[in-house]
């Protein structure tokens, strides 16, 4: 099990969570962030700091954003497990359905 980033952290990415998580499992795309399906432990840190709810435990999404859990786990096809994300940056890159997506949240206020 996981936590899974979904539609509201694209175009936002505030990371708090990434300063809360303490294995270094939230990479980040373009635009969005993404939790390693292999490297997160469950704690659960990384959800009540977002401050635009975005986070959820792999058998909470919300039905609305459900194909995110399959962005984030397919994210890491190409990426493998680099062992923290902090080493690696911003990777560039999003799912392929994400990068698609139309821009989002110009209206979210941090």
């Amino acid at each position: 099990m996981t936590y899974v980033i979904a539609q509201p952290c694209i175009d936002v990415k505030d990371k708090s969570c990434v300063d809360e998580c303490p294995v270094d499992c939230i990479y980040e795309g373009e635009r969005s962030l993404y939790i390693h399906p292999d490297e997160c432990i469950d704690c659960g840190a990384c959800e009540p700091v977002c401050p635009v709810e975005a986070i959820f435990y792999e058998d909470d999404v919300p039905e609305e954003w459900a194909e995110y859990y399959t962005y984030n786990v397919d994210f890491f096809d190409e990426l493998g497990s680099p062992g923290g994300a902090a080493k690696l940056g911003n990777t560039g890159r999003d799912h392929p359905a994400v990068a698609a997506l139309p821009p989002q949240n110009q209206d979210v206020e941090l």
